[in-house]
């Protein structure tokens, strides 16, 4: 599989993972992410080729599609941090004092 192949696949398990997300199916997001890392080594394996424009776009979307992930995942934790603050009786989102660098306030 040349670098290219194996970028491609990282965006089409990307979508996939994108997919299992927005339908909160773990076995699907599963099977995409191991798809995923097993593609990342095929790329990685190439990393003595030069970098042509094609795959530095190709690397471009793949980072645009991780970032999307990354976005989906921590929507849906804070969801989960809502919810179990509610079912706590503590009150949800919002700040609360705490010791931090930021002005003495922390993410609740």
């Amino acid at each position: 599989m040349t670098r290219r192949d194996a970028l491609v696949s990282v965006i089409e398990a990307l979508h996939a993972e994108i997919a299992a997300l927005k339908s909160n199916d773990v076995a699907a997001l599963e099977r995409a992410t191991q798809e995923k890392l097993g593609y990342l080594d095929t790329v990685a394996a190439h990393d003595h080729e030069p970098v042509t424009p094609e795959l530095r776009g190709l690397a471009e979307e793949a980072h645009r599609l991780n970032e999307t992930c990354r976005i989906y995942v921590n929507l849906m934790s804070a969801n989960v941090r809502r919810r179990l603050q509610a079912l706590a009786g503590e009150p949800a989102g919002g700040y609360r004092a705490a010791a931090s660098g930021f002005g003495g306030y922390a993410l609740a």
